[in-house]
């Protein structure tokens, strides 16, 4: 790294940003990020940072200009290219804000591309802070080396996710009560297509969902093993699973 990037124990500095990146692009980093930039890494101008918008690809720039509150970075060169991650969505019953904030976080960094809430009938949180889980997945993607980030969806009941689902997607079910085969096995046997994945509150599904789960064509009921996870574990675990089957991790 040359000496003017700004690194943190984790490695280099990436930040998020909406702005178009392109050679020359000017670009003027949100309030938060300027404070960060000025105030905890103590940026000079010259120094450099990667910049990313799910778009453009990575790119390095330079602090050209700064004031007490707020900085400006100009765009220099491409340093990669824009790459997508696998087409897989989580949907979740929300949980007590700090698993569902690692669920957010480890899911981006497992790659997830959409966060999909869902309110079953066990579930026990009444509100999901949007704006607390896109701030949590960004944070993720700059800091695990992804080039976009997921989509965080608004909540849904359990009836209005079946009721609404693209049926071209294979929903996986992780069943805890049911005999459903192995997950990796079950991927296995699967043909090519768009996923999801679709895992409980505590205490799991109530019986009532699980018919209505079994009853769909669309809908791929799994196991996770011989042991009961709990709701963040199981999230994890899943989306684990299908990157070693079905995603980039072979």
């Amino acid at each position: 790294m040359s000496k003017n990037e700004l690194t943190y124990p984790g490695g280099k500095l990436r930040l998020y940003v909406e702005a178009p990146l392109a050679a020359g692009t000017r670009v003027v980093p949100d309030e938060q990020q300027s404070h960060y930039l000025l105030n905890v890494m103590r940026a000079r101008l010259g120094d450099r940072v990667s910049l990313f918008n799910g778009r453009d690809g990575e790119w390095s720039a330079r602090v050209v200009d700064k004031s007490k509150r707020a900085c400006a970075l100009a765009c220099e060169r491409v340093v990669a290219e824009q790459s997508a991650v696998p087409d897989v969505w989580l949907c979740f019953a929300p949980i007590k804000r700090t698993p569902a904030d690692y669920v957010v976080q480890k899911a981006t960094e497992l790659g997830v591309g959409v966060l999909q809430p869902v309110v079953t009938r066990r579930t026990i949180v009444s509100r999901v802070n949007l704006a607390r889980m896109r701030a949590n997945a960004i944070e993720a993607s700059e800091q695990s080396g992804r080039m976009s980030i997921p989509d965080t969806c608004a909540p849904l009941t359990f009836d209005e996710l079946l009721a609404t689902w693209p049926t071209e997607r294979r929903l996986i079910f992780c069943d805890e009560v049911g005999a459903a085969p192995p997950m990796a096995q079950a991927l296995v046997a699967e043909r090519e297509q768009p996923f999801a994945i679709l895992t409980g509150p505590e205490g799991g599904f109530e019986r009532t969902e699980r018919a209505a789960l079994h009853a769909h064509p669309f809908v791929v009921p799994v196991s996770l093993g011989p042991r009961i996870l709990r709701a963040d574990t199981a999230a994890l675990a899943a989306l684990a699973i299908w990157q070693s089957v079905r995603g980039d991790w072979h």
